[in-house]
């Protein structure tokens, strides 16, 4: 039985990292603001799954807060590792508060980084993005394509955070295994993503807005392949940058399509300008983590958005409610 540090824990991504490493009889410390960058009953509904379970306990503080791992360790003095999710996330939203991004995304991640050199915490898993390789990257991509060109402040805020994880590699001894996350989706997940917003759109019967003409490929990646892909990088593994990504691609038309067929209503669909940092096609190479860390994804898309849909229908009389920025 291990004790790990999770941060971000009221997130979309955590709460099942945190579920399923308690189920192994882990102990988890979890951290969380729970701010407003996106409606936080999202971030309640989640966190009110983890409180009653046996082995997990919670802290509200913000990482980047001057004092709060001086406070962390007075609690709890030894960890095995810390899996940093916390992040503020979000192409959008980051061009409208890049100094919120930047501050949380680079300054909380050296707070992280100074804390686990100070307290001997010798392994750090640390969530970065695939909007890290920018406008064009080979498809489908590898981790050492091109990640020096980002086009919105989020994906450099990750790409600084990265650095910085080397860094204390080189000079510390620090194990960090960085993930790239391949637009994940699946129950509970992100307002402004767009999976949930056509979930709930269709289901509610407002216009469904698509982003350019819907012909944009996607590499989606259900919730559980991720959290267990996430589990799977606390092994030692020196400083390593792995992908984790879906193994079926889709356009965003395709996607709706099948969002319509399960809550079994027609959109009615408005198409928009693109946002410029939006991408044309997102598709992982994921054979390094297939590699590395015995992983590949196995939830189908069908499979996965059948669960998204029951969820959304299951929870609909709040998560209907939901602001969908």
């Amino acid at each position: 039985m291990a004790k790990y540090l999770v941060t971000g824990a009221a997130g979309f991504i955590a709460r099942r990292v945190i579920e399923k490493l308690t189920s192994e009889d882990h102990q988890v410390v979890g951290i969380d603001n729970l701010n407003d960058s996106y409606d936080v009953r999202l971030k309640e509904w989640r966190l009110n799954q983890l409180l009653p379970l046996k082995n997990f306990s919670f802290i509200k503080d913000d990482i980047c807060r001057t004092g709060v791992f001086n406070e962390l360790t007075a609690k709890h003095p030894e960890f095995h590792a810390v899996i940093h999710l916390a992040a503020r996330a979000g192409v959008r939203q980051a061009g409208e508060v890049p100094e919120v991004y930047l501050q949380t995304n680079a300054g909380g991640t050296l707070n992280i980084l100074e804390w686990c050199r100070k307290n001997d915490v010798n392994k750090i898993v640390l969530a970065s993005t695939s909007s890290i390789y920018g406008a064009n990257p080979p498809l489908p991509t590898t981790e050492d394509a091109d990640s020096s060109h980002p086009l919105q402040i989020y994906a450099a805020s990750k790409k600084a955070a990265e650095v910085m994880a080397y860094t204390y590699h080189h000079l510390f001894g620090l194990d960090a295994t960085i993930v790239r996350f391949f637009t994940v989706y699946g129950p509970a997940g992100r307002p402004d993503m767009v999976m949930f917003r056509f979930a709930q759109w269709v289901a509610e019967g407002k216009t469904v807005q698509v982003t350019g003409d819907g012909s944009q490929m996607r590499g989606f990646t259900y919730l559980d392949d991720i959290a267990n892909g996430v589990i799977l990088a606390l092994k030692p593994l020196g400083y390593e940058i792995i992908n984790l990504g879906g193994h079926e691609t889709i356009t965003i038309n395709e996607m709706l399509h099948k969002i319509e067929e399960r809550v079994g209503k027609k959109a009615r669909v408005e198409y928009i300008p693109r946002h410029p940092a939006d991408v044309d096609a997102n598709w992982a190479d994921v054979q390094k983590a297939q590699r590395l860390l015995g992983w590949q994804p196995r939830v189908t898309l069908d499979e996965g958005i059948t669960q998204l849909v029951n969820w959304y229908m299951e929870q609909r009389a709040w998560a209907s409610q939901v602001l969908t920025p």
